[in-house]
């Protein structure tokens, strides 16, 4: 099985998961020529599955739908998605030939944002990002606390494939925000390389965001800690720390 990003647009990744046979699926394709280019490789294209409905993520289903008629789209309940031939919730399983995902709705980013979790392989769209995590357009911290917390559950070894090529401005907010945290700042400099390289600083780990991501370490107390020295004040619970966490994200510049 070969899992890659596709880049579209100036930092999405739309991603691809292909079996021996040439046959894959693809996540989110804001962008359809990436993914026709891959067609054109030898993919063999058997379905898309749909996060969320920002344009960026789903800008190029009509096309590949052309490309390829007949294909099934698994988004979300959300009438916004109108390329969509199947909607997923809470609890359903996502079918594309033998892959097998369990959905799991993570409002925050919007409010009927979803992810597929199966083969060892986390597709959380602009939900969870390494060392980050997505704006609120739509919903509550408390949701998207809630959704983080649910994500960040799911095995050590889950590997993490968010929209967008954010880790390295993510590692710069982060290490203000937790400096001493080594696992962290191994991160950040393995991601520096990676970029400097030109290659993905992703996929990671469950287990690597769980030690590196300061959204995922709202508890702890080094993040506490730096929340309460920025808004100038303690949080009065661990949602409040996480939305003056994300309120300081929204304005920080490194």
């Amino acid at each position: 099985m070969q899992l890659r990003p596709l880049s579209a647009f100036e930092d999405n990744y739309v991603w691809m998961l292909q079996d021996a046979s040439g046959a894959g699926l693809v996540v989110d394709p804001g962008q359809a020529a990436p993914v026709l280019a891959a067609i054109d490789a030898g993919l063999q294209l058997r379905g898309i599955l749909l996060t969320h409905h920002h344009n960026d993520h789903i800008g190029g289903v009509a096309e590949l739908r052309a490309r390829v008629p007949g294909i099934p789209v698994i988004g979300p309940h959300d009438e916004r998605i109108t390329t969509a031939t199947q909607r997923v919730g809470q609890g359903d399983v996502a079918r594309v030939d033998d892959w097998v995902f369990e959905v799991h709705e993570i409002p925050g980013h919007t409010v009927s944002h979803i992810a597929f979790h199966g083969h060892q392989v986390l597709f959380c769209g602009d939900t969870l990002f390494s060392l980050g995590c997505g704006r609120l357009f739509e919903g509550t911290p408390m949701q998207m606390l809630d959704s983080l917390d649910r994500l960040a559950r799911l095995p050590g070894d889950t590997r993490v494939c968010c929209g967008h090529e954010y880790t390295v401005g993510n590692a710069a907010f982060a290490l203000v925000v937790d400096p001493d945290n080594m696992a962290l700042r191994a991160r950040a400099v393995a991601a520096r390389d990676a970029w400097l390289a030109g290659r993905p600083t992703l996929p990671s780990t469950l287990a690597d965001e769980r030690a590196c991501n300061p959204f995922l370490r709202v508890d702890a107390p080094a993040v506490q800690s730096a929340v309460a020295r920025h808004v100038g004040q303690s949080p009065r619970d661990r949602v409040d720390a996480f939305a003056g966490l994300r309120r300081w994200k929204d304005g920080f510049r490194a």
